[in-house]
């Protein structure tokens, strides 16, 4: 069977990304590989042992066009409210929590925040599919 390992995005300062995916997701640098053109960085949490690689391409200065195809990273809390919160007290810009039902159940809890590159990610309430 196939295990999920990693999501690359590519950002334009590693230092500033870093320091988002530490502060808002308790993320780490798990290794740091230097190459001529681009650096990989690997950025992992106990709770997981998916990664988040951020490839900074040596050179470039223009954001990257993150197009119409990319949807979302999500990550999943036992406190929703709490996280929001927390995310904001850090400086960052948390939207709105929103719920969503399907058949009229509830579906799931979540927000969205944007990373320094633009990039979405969804924080959802740990509960039904989202465990």
């Amino acid at each position: 069977m196939a295990k999920a390992v990693h999501m690359m995005v590519r950002v334009l300062e590693e230092e500033r990304s870093v320091a988002f995916y530490s502060a808002a997701f308790g993320l780490a640098v798990a290794q740091r590989v230097d190459f001529a053109d681009f650096t990989l960085i690997y950025m992992s949490n106990a709770e997981a042992s998916f990664e988040l690689e951020l490839t900074v391409n040596k050179g470039r200065s223009e954001p990257y066009d993150l197009g119409n195809g990319y949807g979302h990273l999500a990550f999943v809390v036992d406190d929703l409210a709490a996280e929001r919160a927390r995310i904001e007290a850090a400086g960052y810009s948390p939207k709105d929590i929103k719920q969503m039902t399907h058949n009229g159940q509830p579906f799931g809890r979540f927000f969205f925040i944007e990373d320094p590159d633009g990039y979405k990610i969804e924080v959802l309430e740990r509960g039904g599919r989202f465990v």
